[in-house]
């Protein structure tokens, strides 16, 4: 067997193209790491494994799927390599076609190879790891027979923190929220919905999805109250993400098109059964932890080439937490209660993948926040459970419980009080052109503490700010960045500055020159442009088979 099996010609073989809607070549940029779990219901129901290596994927055939038990080993059949862009693939494989019936996406991620694959692939043994929305953790393929080129090999999980863990997996796909089921007798889940709409009175009223503007938050504190609902608040961009016919869009707050920054997201809502619909939501990467990470989400927006937004898909994929539905096929939704149009957003999502739906916790509200706060989650949102949506205003329906954060800043000036008070501290973060100001504070600290650091900072004034105050702040006797004070407070708004701060303590001790940047997330810069992609070019060989090389056995098509 070829330690890499980098043609495709036993697969195009098995395949005639027109008549299967099979992709037929590997045209995605993924960085070499993407897998895919098909469900598959052919001749037999069973699970097809495939793993990116060198520009195809490499497949097994698990009849009865992966085990998240180590003792349970699962016969898996290596089969011929696959285009890349199989990994994206479902569907209805036409009847008298090889491998004729339904096909859904069970499971999709990011794989590693903990070791080198090719030798693996010869000694029969590869190991790796699963990053994917259903399975996860270390995985082991050990080929069963004694002769290089057996097909039979056993698929099983690994020991490890994830043994255990794994709850029993929903059977819908990540990308349609179809089971193989439902594509196989033609489900329509779409009339299904449009009935219950219909029950429900929905008004038929056309609205231009491409004009709408999020409804807005109140800042709040925590509480508790019957009739509304909290709701998880995570840490990334407003979108409203809105399918009408064959047209996607992924509309930040300021109504820019962000699909071509998140093509991952573009194709999950392009994936979902449903002609048209409008949702709205929160745009997030997660981190290693599993919570959304503001850095990564960063380090998505900054992309401009096409080849780094699709290779940052796989590796680095967002997630759309979806919270409400507004709009469904030729029904506006936004007049309607609240938690009758999460019911059928529900419906409207699959199971897991990378449109999620956000579940939200009744009445409990303060209760719910200390879990929030304590997972390292943003807060929460408080939503009164009839409100309408009210598109573009900033309702007192809805109210932001943001969790308290803490932060070092260097202190570049004073207000003072006195001689030996002061009414505020003016406060900055580093940034890539020099200080940054983030806003003053000025209570949270005892009479003693407040003139001794007075006393400091009166010894290190200086003529002019080591950053540019916008606002204007009067009266301020200026110095050297660097003092430092710890800030708790609620947020950044959306100019970039704290919001409630109060002063923890003095870092002794501790330097401006020790500070990293804040993350100002009132500061988060729309994801940049993404340049069009150069048009590709498919070369069209004759007489492949043609030998170039005899000694080497090298053809015209390798």
């Amino acid at each position: 067997m070829k330690p890499a099996p980098e043609d495709l010609e036993r697969y195009r073989d098995k395949r005639a193209p027109g008549a299967t809607p099979e992709p037929f070549e590997s045209t995605r940029v993924t960085g070499g790491s993407v897998f895919v779990i098909h469900h598959h219901s052919a001749r037999q129901l069973h699970y097809d494994l495939r793993l990116e290596v060198d520009g195809s994927l490499w497949s097994w055939a698990v009849p009865k799927g992966p085990s998240p038990d180590p003792a349970d080993k699962r016969l898996a059949v290596h089969v011929e390599p696959h285009p890349v862009d199989y990994a994206w693939f479902e569907g209805l494989i036409p009847e008298g076609n090889y491998g004729a019936g339904a096909m859904i996406v069970w499971d999709r991620g990011h794989w590693v190879a903990l070791e080198d694959p090719k030798e693996g692939l010869v000694k029969g043994k590869l190991l790796f790891e699963l990053r994917g929305f259903k399975l996860h953790g270390r995985w082991t393929l050990v080929r069963t027979g004694k002769k290089p080129d057996s097909k039979t090999w056993l698929l099983i999980k690994e020991r490890d923190h994830w043994v255990g863990r794994i709850p029993e997996p929903p059977m819908d796909s990540v990308l349609s929220g179809l089971t193989v089921d439902e594509l196989k007798r033609g489900a329509d889940p779409a009339a299904r919905l449009a009935a219950k709409l219909r029950r429900a009175r929905a008004p038929r009223r056309d609205f231009d999805f491409r004009k709408l503007r999020p409804m807005l938050c109140k800042i709040g504190e925590p509480f508790s109250r019957k009739g509304w609902v909290f709701e998880a608040k995570y840490d990334g961009y407003r979108v409203l993400a809105a399918r009408d016919g064959a047209e996607v869009r992924l509309s930040t707050r300021k109504g820019r098109d962000i699909a071509a920054n998140f093509p991952e997201l573009a194709e999950a809502v392009a994936a979902l059964p449903y002609r048209r619909f409008l949702l709205d939501g929160e745009l997030a990467v997660a981190g290693a932890d599993g919570l959304p990470s503001f850095a990564r989400l960063q380090q998505r927006a900054q992309l401009k080439r096409t080849f780094d937004v699709e290779r940052a898909a796989v590796a680095l994929p967002a997630t759309y937490y979806a919270f409400d539905l507004l709009g469904f096929d030729e029904f506006d939704l936004r007049g309607l209660p609240l938690l009758k149009r999460k019911e059928w957003l529900r419906e409207l999502l699959p199971s897991l993948g990378p449109l999620r739906y956000v579940d939200h916790i009744p009445t409990r509200g303060k209760a719910a926040f200390e879990q929030a706060v304590a997972l390292g989650l943003e807060g929460l949102v408080a939503k009164r459970d009839d409100s309408a949506y009210a598109a573009g205003e900033r309702s007192p329906n809805w109210i932001k419980l943001p969790a308290l954060k803490t932060c070092d800043f260097a202190i570049v000036g004073y207000v003072p009080r006195g001689t030996n008070d002061f009414a505020s501290l003016l406060l900055a973060t580093p940034g890539e052109g020099g200080w940054v100001y983030v806003g003053r504070a000025g209570t949270g600290v005892d009479a003693g503490a407040r003139a001794k650091l007075t006393a400091r900072l009166q010894a290190i004034e200086r003529a002019d700010a080591a950053c540019e105050v916008t606002p204007v702040v009067a009266d301020v006797n200026w110095v050297e960045p660097a003092l430092v004070v710890t800030v708790r407070y609620k947020e950044f708004t959306r100019a970039g500055h704290l919001r409630q701060p109060a002063i923890l303590r003095f870092r002794q001790g501790m330097t401006a020159a020790d500070l990293k940047p804040a993350q100002i997330g009132g500061r988060l810069p729309e994801p940049a442009a993404v340049a069009a992609p150069a048009p590709r070019e498919r070369v069209i060989l004759s007489n492949e088979d043609k030998v170039f090389w005899p000694g080497e056995g090298i053809t015209k098509g390798d």
